[in-house]
């Protein structure tokens, strides 16, 4: 996400680089090209235009230390800028009530159903609630059964009433079943439509009077572009909602509706969808997003989702096999799956400063792993435990086994070496995930 956006501001930043100090003349150049790359990213142009018309006021004038450049400077003033464009501060989610009630709005197709199903883990697992799904979407027929399935997935439980017709009353029901069973939280899955129309506004705002939820979120895919904007102003106009969820922003998004939203709107982007699995959520935090989009990283996130995947016993027990040099590769299948569970590969790479431009145009496949992961259990369980005594003829028979080449069980044997021997150098440290691990593939 992004890609097209940084790319663009990193060149009009290279017009005040070498210069000695900043002028109206200098700044105007920059922000023109900047307002440039913010209208290609599909930003609204008002938006746009104050948001450079703020920056140049903030520009003029500034007095450059020594040790910065006018460049850097221009750099850190878009960055602030940007942050607080987004919202400046992190907004956190209201789930305090008996139960709290959140309530999920969008368009079909904004990905509300499977959203929906994300936060209930989220905040099952971060935040310790016990929640409910519910299921009110009654128009689509396969609406309920795959909260039903996305439900059973996560281990949170789905409210349905697949007979009735009345999603105000399901609704209700299904709070009065939360309170009877001690579930703390109640997700309400609305119905979506192709495009607004009277009837859904109709439904939801009664759905909302009747609940009185403790959050209205309303969810938008962020592919849309600046009718995603237009759609939230609909919807914010007739429902009041406390907060945005962007999802998609993964894909092949121009990251307009992420830096127009918050203004047209005036309400708070709290969540971002990052990718299809179930922990692919994240909570949104404007300045970090600010660093990514001009090419700084996110470290913090990525340590973060590090940190998800933590296991402190098993961690202790692979330190202990290290320091005796044991470790095998169904340690390695662990690690492999605790990367995995991070998210995307190329958005955890691009985490890190620095490498966002540098991979921009490489296709990182998610299933780099699937061929490392056939040649190990192509192995018997005896030459996972004990990787010396894979000679010549074994390695050919996995080979044949896993449907690669003996190439690939080659250099896997030996990419495996090369981080066993590292890994037990400083297996002094803790670990939560493998360090330093090479690519794989050709």
């Amino acid at each position: 996400m992004f890609e097209n956006l940084s790319e663009r501001l990193e060149r009009s930043f290279k017009i005040l680089k070498g210069e000695g100090r900043i002028t109206e003349i200098n700044v105007a150049e920059t922000l023109k090209d900047v307002r440039k790359a913010l209208l290609d990213a599909d930003v609204n142009y008002k938006v746009a235009k104050t948001f450079t018309d703020t920056v140049k006021n903030k520009a003029i004038g500034q007095n450059v230390l020594t040790s910065i450049q006018p460049g850097q400077l221009m750099v850190k003033l878009v960055h602030d800028e940007l942050t607080a464009l987004m919202g400046g501060e992190t907004a956190e989610i209201n789930y305090e009530g008996h139960p709290a009630v959140i309530l999920m709005s969008g368009l079909q197709g904004s990905g509300k159903t499977t959203f929906s199903s994300k936060l209930a883990l989220f905040l099952k697992k971060k935040k310790n609630r016990n929640p409910l799904l519910v299921a009110c979407d009654v128009y689509r027929p396969a609406a309920i059964d795959q909260l039903k399935v996305l439900g059973e997935q996560i281990g949170v439980p789905v409210y349905s009433e697949p007979e009735s017709k009345n999603p105000v009353q399901i609704a209700l029901n299904a709070i009065k079943e939360a309170k009877q069973n001690n579930y703390n939280l109640v997700i309400i899955d609305t119905a979506g439509r192709l495009a607004i129309d009277e009837a859904m506004m109709q439904e939801i705002s009664a759905i909302k009077e009747a609940v009185n939820p403790t959050e209205t979120l309303f969810v938008v895919d962020s592919m849309t572009g600046q009718d995603a904007v237009n759609t939230a102003k609909e919807f914010n106009d007739r429902l009041d909602f406390t907060g945005v969820i962007l999802t998609k922003l993964d894909g092949d998004t121009r990251g307009g509706a992420a830096l127009s939203i918050r203004t047209v709107v005036n309400k708070p982007i709290k969540f971002i969808g990052t990718g299809e699995k179930m922990e692919a959520i994240d909570q949104f935090h404007p300045n970090r997003m600010a660093d990514r989009i001009l090419g700084m990283g996110d470290v913090v996130s990525l340590v973060e989702r590090a940190q998800e995947q933590f296991d402190e016993e098993e961690a202790k027990k692979l330190q202990r096999k290290l320091a005796k040099n044991q470790f095998d590769f169904n340690d390695f299948l662990t690690q492999i799956a605790q990367i995995k569970k991070m998210g995307n590969i190329k958005d955890l790479m691009a985490m890190i400063p620095g490498v966002g431009k540098a991979i921009k145009d490489m296709d990182i496949d998610d299933n780099a792993f699937k061929s490392v992961e056939a040649i190990i259990y192509s192995m018997t369980p005896e030459e996972r435990t004990n990787p010396d005594i894979i000679n010549a003829s074994r390695r050919a028979r996995i080979a044949r086994g896993s449907g690669t080449d003996i190439q690939e069980v080659n250099r896997l044997m030996k990419q495996f070496e090369m981080i066993r021997k590292t890994m037990k150098t400083v297996a002094g440290g803790k670990f939560g995930k493998m360090p330093g691990m090479p690519r794989f593939g050709r």
